[in-house]
């Protein structure tokens, strides 16, 4: 009779009480959960699941006790959309070890028979197809598989599920500079530890059509070997994951799923959306100065401009050092009165004994400590230096008044989040630019935070220190905490899930000067996209290794600020070379240049030129961010994403061909085909096959740059490509696309 119960329940939708304050967005026919949630436990291990979000199920497992506690949880509760909001632990089914039960929400189905937990998508027709379940074999490991060595509550786990030979598996955050080419990461093992430029998100999805997270800011990897895709965690009180569904190849479905429950990017400003100058580094005021000065006389758009590292005496001051900035608040007001631009600041999260808010911090136990002593957590320019602890609330709030005080005050709004990847000053090692012993294999420290080890929770240590500035924006300009705008912005080098919920935008980290490094950023951005982080953007012309006053240098350049145009942020920064030496007053104070007049007369109008069709897009770009704050629609999109019905992008995406990974759609109307060769004058661009609803707007491929029209495609086309015409391409009407009219 139980049985026939829950084949009933799966039967006939039944509308319960446990509903998320965005069930009512949902349609009428959408098949409300039928249970509160199952509890399995089996003598040690307890296992939940329940009802969270549109078409999706929250499971989480634990050892010896419930799972409790919300500090370390990227997951909004209640959801934006759907049902399982403040539900905590409820469940009205509670089955045994090897115990069988059924729960539906939407069209995802969790099932467990005799203890394996499979989930299904149920069609429109009401057939059930089987997604993924708990790996189980003759002869293997369980599922579900623990270890622990009694000195704590916490554990190691180790969860596998099945998976298909073929299938595709996209996200998983930002790979690291420069050799990962890959979209599809199919056969990878991706480790979940965060690092300059590597920022590993555990969420992915697939082409079977579901969206899997894992809801843990540990340390581990993840491995998606032919048969099998397992998660394994260094350290856990809970192995907590979300699953959700739709159709194959409807990833902006997934995508609005996905973000219904964790949170969704509020638009950014209009000013952020222009040109951004930046290097390593602007290290006085008068340059500042001259700078505003000469953007104002040779009449270029410039949106911000970012005063880099060491503008302060000692790390961990978070404020200028007066003997080279001794009038900020003048200074932001006469770049504001020349060029109209905001200012952007950068901070670290080091913290040195000589700064001045060393012994506050440490009196107050604001700094992160090591758990074989108070310990360091890393060194820079000849000395050692600690972490401010922004996983403790009351360090979050020291930084935001230090910061308020030095800078926000005084008329520069916008911070630059730099280094703070957690675990060390940001790589995988230690002693961070001590140039006689970084080669050395040292591990990161054994850091300890206010909300447990980096093994446990490291990767939410850049979230959290982006969070206190959030809340500083809200505090201050008492902004709503659920607005959808922002007023200024941060920049990170690093985040976690959830940090797209945030007035702020991740970039790509100290990349390579390379051709295949900007051919190779293409890959970064569309993953990360993929991973819910459409606030993304790069180094335009790499960090490090271009030479300015090189001829190959200077093409570089300019092919990558081609591709600038079309991102979601149009950001040029870099620790260029040349023929000026370093200025010895001050720390790393390179004279080279990098602005759009540095790289020779007849490349600056072409600069000018890129600059200008920048602005001309901003009604475009604000579309595609408004679009993403209301649905979680990526702006930077993989071809797959429009484009599944196209078998030569599915079969060249599930090999990374470059002919397919290193093209990507801005918005749903502009491909781009960034020029990746020194030297080239033509670029073979592959035109995917238009769908049969873009073909009945009459929509054809028109070259950007000439207006031919080149079909509906399905083949692959030559265009001349010289350095003033980036290949691109685009669908409609491009008098649309200047007024921000988006047709798709």
């Amino acid at each position: 009779m139980r049985l026939l119960t829950l084949v009933m329940q799966i039967v006939l939708p039944l509308f319960v009480s446990s509903l998320g304050a965005g069930a009512a967005n949902l349609t009428e026919d959408y098949f409300q959960p039928n249970s509160t949630g199952i509890k399995l436990q089996n003598g040690f291990e307890r296992l939940f699941i329940q009802p969270f979000g549109p078409h999706g199920m929250r499971v989480r497992a634990s050892l010896m006790r419930d799972p409790t506690g919300t500090e370390s949880s990227a997951l909004l509760d209640p959801p934006i959309e759907g049902p399982g909001g403040n539900a905590g632990l409820s469940h009205d089914l509670a089955i045994p070890f090897k115990g069988n039960a059924t729960i539906r929400n939407g069209n995802l189905v969790a099932e467990l028979s005799f203890g394996i937990l499979s989930f299904f998508r149920v069609s429109s027709n009401g057939s059930r197809t089987l997604l993924i379940s708990e790996y189980t074999d003759t002869k293997t490991l369980p599922a579900r598989y623990y270890r622990q060595d009694f000195r704590a509550g916490s554990f190691a786990a180790e969860f596998s599920f099945t998976s298909d030979a073929d299938e595709q598996i996209y996200g998983v955050g930002q790979q690291a500079c420069c050799k990962d080419n890959s979209v599809n990461k199919k056969g990878q093992v991706v480790d979940l530890i965060n690092y300059n430029s590597h920022v590993p998100l555990p969420v992915f999805m697939s082409n079977k059509g579901y969206l899997q997270f894992f809801n843990m800011p540990g340390q581990g990897r993840l491995e998606f070997s032919p048969l099998r895709t397992r998660l394994a965690v260094d350290e856990a009180f809970v192995v907590d994951y979300w699953i959700t569904t739709a159709e194959p190849g409807d990833y902006d479905a997934l995508q609005e799923q996905f973000t219904a429950v964790t949170g969704r990017q509020p638009t950014p400003p209009d000013f952020i959306l222009g040109y951004q100058q930046s290097k390593l580094r602007y290290y006085n005021e008068t340059q500042i100065l001259s700078l505003a000065q000469r953007f104002h006389d040779e009449q270029v758009n410039v949106s911000l401009i970012v005063v880099d590292f060491f503008a302060w005496k000692f790390q961990g001051d978070w404020s200028f050092n007066p003997e080279f900035w001794p009038d900020p608040v003048g200074m932001a007001a006469k770049v504001k009165e020349l060029t109209g631009a905001e200012m952007m600041v950068s901070l670290w999260p080091s913290v040195e004994d000589l700064s001045v808010n060393y012994i506050p911090m440490q009196e107050q136990g604001l700094l992160a400590i090591t758990r074989d002593g108070p310990g360091v957590q890393d060194s820079f320019a000849g000395v050692y230096t600690r972490l401010i602890d922004s996983t403790n609330p009351a360090a979050r709030q020291f930084l935001w008044k230090r910061l308020n005080d030095s800078y926000f005050s005084k008329g520069i709004h916008n911070f630059w989040i730099d280094q703070a990847d957690g675990g060390t000053l940001g790589e995988p090692f230690e002693n961070n630019g001590q140039d006689t012993i970084n080669s050395l294999p040292y591990a990161r420290s054994f850091a300890q935070y206010f909300l447990g080890t980096q093994e446990k929770v490291g990767k939410i240590y850049p979230w959290l220190h982006q969070q206190a500035i959030e809340e500083g924006f809200q505090n201050l300009t008492q902004a709503d905490p659920s607005s959808s705008s922002c007023q200024y912005m941060s920049l990170t080098r690093s985040t976690f899930v959830g940090g797209q919920r945030f007035c702020s935008y991740l970039w790509s980290g100290d990349t390579s000067s390379r051709f295949d490094v900007l051919a190779q950023q293409i890959t970064a951005g569309v993953s990360v996209a993929a991973s819910g982080i459409s606030s993304w953007t790069l180094d335009i012309g790499g960090f490090t290794g271009l030479n300015v006053d090189t001829d190959s240098g200077r093409e570089l350049f300019v092919r990558w600020l081609a591709m600038g145009v079309f991102l979601p942020y149009m950001r040029v920064h870099g620790d260029r070379d040349c023929n000026i030496p370093l200025d010895p007053s001050q720390f790393l104070a390179n004279q080279c240049p990098n602005e759009p007049w540095s790289y020779g007369d007849d490349n600056f109008v072409i600069i000018k030129k890129y600059i200008a069709l920048r602005y001309q897009l901003v009604p475009y770009v604000k579309a595609l961010f408004q679009m993403l704050q209301a649905s979680g629609r990526t702006i930077m999109r993989p071809l797959y994403y429009d484009f599944n019905h196209d078998p030569s992008i599915i079969n060249g995406t599930a090999v990374n061909d470059p002919r397919i990974v290193h093209e990507y759609m801005f918005g749903p109307q502009i491909l781009v085909a960034p020029v990746s060769v020194e030297g080239a004058a033509t670029k073979d661009v592959y035109l995917p096959v238009l769908s049969d609803a873009m073909i009945a707007q009459n929509f054809t491929w028109t070259h950007w740059w000439s207006e031919k029209d080149f079909g509906t495609g399905g083949e692959t086309v030559t265009v001349n490509a010289p350095l003033d015409q980036i290949p691109v391409f685009y669908l409609g009407s491009k008098e649309d696309i200047f007024s921000g009219k988006v047709n798709i």
